[in-house]
This record gives structure tokens, sequence and C-alpha cells, in this order.
């Protein structure tokens, strides 16, 4: 007969905290959102930590290597999807492996023969006022000119004028040569009273820029994640299909941390391509496996070997397996029992393995949920497609500013090693939609309102670390009437547009 469960499971929207003694020294700036992302035997150290709680999602619409270096400055890990040939995913790595802070590759660039029209589409795509113009249009051809905003005028010009005729010549750029430092850039920004410095190599090809505006950004990143190099962390998405060759490839281009992508992970597959990275390369490759939403699921791939084990199936906003198939848990349940679970296997074996919390998070508050649960870090899909640095074009849609977002499981991410059972390279049913979700703006903006909400809800509950927030919070579940008394209610929000009568 089969299993049934006494008790329904339960969203974050279905908690909330209840707010505890808070001392003098509880105050958000005191605290530390420092927290373990691979296992680690009691009394020693983790050999990879995050300065915050927040990894991206294994996603094309989400972490490419723009996203995975704008998210380890701010101290977290973007996981480089794995939906991709094997080659250029471990090119992604490298970009963050080689990536030197302030010297940023372009990714706005035309040949000098396109046309007004393509700057302007390219600016609307991008967000970048700055274009390079190289012979072949690529980011690392022969430098021919810029193009800036001051370069033209969009009512006064023809959108089919050549780039060439309204350009910035080369021979009236400044730039620097290879090799140039960046305290060395930035003097000769401000001595020129420049707005960027194109750095060029000794055959004339743009390697980087270095801009004006990013002189403070990376004048101060306390918790920038850095590697024994210096060099940033980063991670990569792996499925169990092609990992005899992919793995070898995101381990020889840097990647600090691998993880199964796949939607479910309570199956021998999962256990396979761990022991194939233990028989290889020992403990030296760090593995996270998943997803599961249970105890069981939670010991099997402990004991399979998993450095970390991600929790939640269905939660995902573009996420259609519980509405195609039947299959999931509530993400607070499954994030509940599978952090007891990991706690009785610390207790038993003294390995501590962190739980990754991935999926159901709506708002910025249930992600401290997710943590006081019992949860080390939360991956995150939608909320880091809305920003600039993820992937995807930014679009107007009913006259709204937009970021398409689509999940693995749709046919657009045609992601059939991580749902295929066998057969034909193809899916059989969808388990993700395409979307757009409001853009956003800049990922180190809307990171720190969001850490800034964590940090004084910890206070409330007065606690300085995730552990002693784990500790010490308390949780109630809340009613379908108390959700609507938590919001705004019973008032008539202003408009801005509103006329006053006089």
């Amino acid at each position: 007969m089969a299993h049934y469960y006494n008790e329904p499971s339960h969203t974050f929207s279905e908690y909330l905290l209840v707010p505890g003694y808070s001392s003098a020294r509880c105050m958000p700036a005191s605290t530390t959102l420092c927290t373990p992302i691979v296992k680690f035997q009691k009394g020693e150290e983790p050999a990879i930590k995050m300065n915050i709680p927040l990894v991206s999602a294994i996603m094309q619409s989400v972490s490419d290597d723009k996203m995975a270096v704008a998210l380890a400055k701010e101290g977290g890990i973007s996981f480089i999807y794995g939906s991709q040939t094997i080659q250029s995913q471990a090119d992604m790595v490298k970009k963050v492996k080689s990536h030197k802070a302030g010297f940023v590759p372009s990714d706005s660039n035309v040949r000098p023969d396109q046309t007004l029209a393509d700057i302007l589409a390219l600016k609307q795509k991008t967000g970048h006022s700055t274009v390079a113009v190289t012979d072949d249009g690529t980011q690392n051809g022969k430098l021919i000119g810029i193009v800036a905003s001051r370069d033209y005028r969009v009512s006064r010009m023809d959108p089919s004028t050549k780039v060439s005729e309204f350009m910035t010549p080369i021979e009236n750029v400044i730039y620097a040569k290879e090799g140039t430092s960046l305290p060395e850039a930035n003097d000769i920004i401000w001595d020129r009273k420049l707005n960027s410095l194109p750095i060029l190599d000794d055959n004339q090809r743009l390697v980087a820029f270095v801009f004006r505006k990013d002189y403070d950004s990376h004048k101060d990143n306390p918790l920038e994640l850095l590697d024994e190099s210096k060099r940033y962390i980063v991670g990569a998405g792996i499925n169990t299909k092609d990992y005899e060759q992919r793995v070898p490839a995101l381990v020889e281009a840097g990647a600090d941390i691998l993880c199964i992508d796949s939607s479910e992970g309570f199956t021998e597959w999962q256990k396979i391509t761990i022991e194939y990275i233990r028989k290889n390369y020992g403990d030296s490759v760090k593995i996270g496996a998943g997803n599961i939403v249970d105890r069981e699921g939670f010991r099997y791939l402990a004991e399979a070997g998993a450095d970390f084990i991600k929790v939640g199936i269905g939660g995902g906003s573009i996420c259609i397996t519980r509405e195609t198939k039947g299959i999931g848990r509530g993400q607070a349940t499954s994030v509940i029992e599978v952090a007891n679970a990991r706690d009785e296997y610390f207790d038993e074996t003294g390995i501590y393995i962190p739980i990754c919390s991935d999926g159901g998070i709506v708002h910025d508050y249930h992600m401290t949920l997710a943590l006081a649960m019992g949860a080390d870090f939360c991956m995150l899909g939608r909320y880091f497609s809305r920003f600039d640095e993820s992937p995807t074009n930014k679009v107007i849609v009913n006259g709204n500013f937009m970021k398409e977002y689509w999940g693995e499981g749709s046919a657009r991410a045609r992601n059939w090693e991580r749902y295929d059972m066998g057969g034909d390279k193809k899916l059989s049913f969808e388990e993700g939609v395409d979307s757009y979700v409001p853009y956003a703006g800049s990922l180190r903006d809307n990171l720190n309102i969001t850490l800034s909400k964590i940090r004084s809800t910890m206070c409330n509950c007065g606690a300085l670390t995730i552990p002693e927030l784990q500790k010490k919070a308390r949780l109630t579940l809340i009613s379908s009437v108390s959700i609507i008394e938590g919001g705004a209610h019973d008032v008539v929000l202003k408009d801005q547009n509103v006329v006053p009568v006089k």
C-alpha cells in the first residue's frame, strides 16, 4: 500500500519568524553571512566557503561567465550552465578564472560598415553606450574606432548612416597597451578626463576596457570570493550522461566546484557520476548533487559522497514538474526535513554536509526563512535572471522593460541530458516554461538591498551568524487570513499620478 504523509507539505509563504531577544550587539553591521558550501569534518574548516549564502542557478538564462564574475565580487558563486557544448562551458570557466578586476571584455562591438540602426539596437540590447568598432565586429578584433553617445544624434541622423562616418577613429582614441595595471589605467582615465580606456595588444587588437564608472566598485569589494591565486571562484553544472568528457574539461579550465544538474537526484545515475569523480580525482574535485526532498534522498546522496546536496523539486517559478508529473513537495517542508537529516548525519559521522535550498523563493524574506529552517545557502534563478549581468535579452513587453527567462526543462533550453531517460535526444514533454521577468537593473544594487534585509531579520531573531540563526529561530505557521494581514490592506494605495484638488 502506498505511504501517506500525515501532514501537508508547506511553502515558505506559510511561515513567519517570531522575533527573539536582541542584545545591543545585534546590529546588521555586526552580522556575518559566511557559510560553507562543501562538506567538512567536525572541528575542521571547509575547503570552500562563501561570504554570502547565495548561488546562481545552473540555467542558460541565468549563469554565464559575466554573472559568475559579478556574483563572485559580492561573495557568492555562480554555477555556469551545462546545457551547452563542453568546449563553450569550459571557455566560460576560463574567462572567469582569467578575469582581471577592472578590465572588462567588450560585449558591445560592431564593424565599421554597420549602421547607426545597428548601434541603437545593440544599445537597447546591452544597455551600454560605449561600442567598440573592430575590423571583424568581435570583442578581440583590431580596433578601428569607438562610438560613444556623444558621437551621434538620433534626431538629426539617418539610421542607415555607416558607423565609419560618425565614429571616433582610432587615431583620435586614447588607449593603453596590454600589461598596463589597473591603477595606471585609472590614472590615465582621470588625468585625460576619459569615460573609458581601451586596452590593446601589440597588434592593435582589443583586449578589454577600463571604465571610469567602475572605479568605485572595484576599489572596495570586501566580500569578493577568491581562490588561493586571487582568482574569482566559479562553479559549473554537469549532467549524468557526458560527465566522463565534461568533468575533465571543466577541471582543466579551473572550475572550483561542480554540481550535478538534475530535476530529481534520488537515482543511481548520480551515485555513478560521483563514483567516477572520486575514482579519478579523489576529494580534490568538489561535487554537489540533487535535487531531493526528504530524509531518504539526503542519506542516499550523502553516502554516495556528495559535497553538498540540493533540496527542492517543482518549486521554481518556471518549473512545471508538479503540474505535469505530480511529483514534488512544498519547499519549506522539504528543507526542514532534509536539515534534520543533515544534523542526524553529522551527529552520527562527524561529517557536516551543507544543504542548498533550490526553488520556491518568491520574496527576499523567503531566503531568510530557508536559512532559518536549516539551509546553508540558496540557489536562485528568477532572482538573478532579472539583472543586467544575466545572459538574456532585455526586451520591452507592454511598455515595460523585461528580461527573458526560461527553464532548463523547456523546449527552448533543449537540455535533454537533464531529463532524458533514454532514446532519442529530445524532450518527451516539457517541465519548464519560457517567460519574462521584470528587469531590475544591476546585480550589485539589488543584492545589497536583499542582504540588508537578511541581516536585519537575523538581528530581530538575536542572531549574528547563520548557524546562530538556525539555533535561535522560532517559526510559526500562519493562516490564509494572516497572509492577507501581513501586506498592505484596507487602504487605498497612493498613485503618484493623482492630481491634488485645490
